[in-house]
């Protein structure tokens, strides 16, 4: 019980802190909003409404990919700095725990993030004949994957901007290498083992699938791909932490 109140507690606080602060409403909401209106908007100044379905996956995941990792850039490295992230660390709740605590504020940030191109393409669209489920839980799949590599990131900066600059190195490739806007297929062959190494390609699937009807793999596999994935982080992120901070 003590667990869960910590738990709540150390959310809630983040969400008081940081959810609206300039750099999270920059990267996590206006970023993706306009790239949205970019791809809704062509150079010739006309609406390409037959168009718009076909990149709603990708502007999703990336809303998703910068939303998160925004998020964890400024708490993390935020508190690092200012040595409140010490004081969580002597809590009485285990590191996991408090973990997982600093994860879910940037998770659902990602899940918030996700719709905004969402609800925007409404306005335009038919959304009839979406797989809701699916879109859900590639949603919060794709939160979580992200959510731990930009917790990957951070605890190796002791910047904000360092955060945020080692954020765009991996954040922009996976823009093209991840089949956001480009089909992994239509990428040279050089390229594609190293699309099927990130996890936010077997996200984007799904929300294909789900969204427009076209995927690579079934919802089943990607699914059990992710949890692989976000298993993988979780535990090298914690192995990190305990490396790097507290040892």
């Amino acid at each position: 019980m003590k667990t869960w109140i910590a738990f709540w507690n150390i959310l809630k606080k983040d969400i008081n802190n940081y959810y609206l602060k300039p750099p999270n409403i920059s990267w996590g909401i206006i970023f993706p909003l306009s790239w949205t209106l970019m791809q809704i908007i062509r150079s010739s100044g006309g609406l390409n409404l037959s168009e718009i379905r076909e990149i709603l996956p990708g502007l999703m995941a990336m809303s998703i990919l910068f939303g998160t990792t925004s998020m964890l850039a400024v708490t993390i490295t935020f508190e690092r700095k200012g040595r409140s992230f010490e004081r969580l660390l002597l809590a009485p709740i285990s590191l996991g725990a408090m973990v997982a605590a600093k994860l879910s504020g940037a998770i659902l940030f990602g899940v918030f993030n996700a719709f905004v191109p969402l609800i925007f393409a409404a306005f335009f669209i038919d959304l009839t004949g979406i797989g809701w489920g699916t879109v859900l839980l590639a949603v919060l799949l794709i939160a979580v994957t992200s959510t731990l590599m930009g917790l990957m990131i951070a605890v190796s900066a002791k910047e904000v901007f360092e955060a945020q600059t080692l954020s765009n190195f991996f954040r922009f490739p996976m823009l093209f290498l991840c089949g956001l806007f480009l089909p992994v297929s239509s990428l040279p062959d050089f390229l594609r083992p190293l699309s099927y190494l990130l996890p936010l390609t077997y996200g984007t699937d799904m929300l294909s699938g789900a969204i427009i009807g076209r995927s690579m793999l079934s919802p089943v596999v990607c699914t059990i791909i992710l949890l692989i994935f976000a298993a993988v982080l979780f535990t090298f992120c914690h192995y990190n932490i305990r490396r790097k901070w507290i040892v």
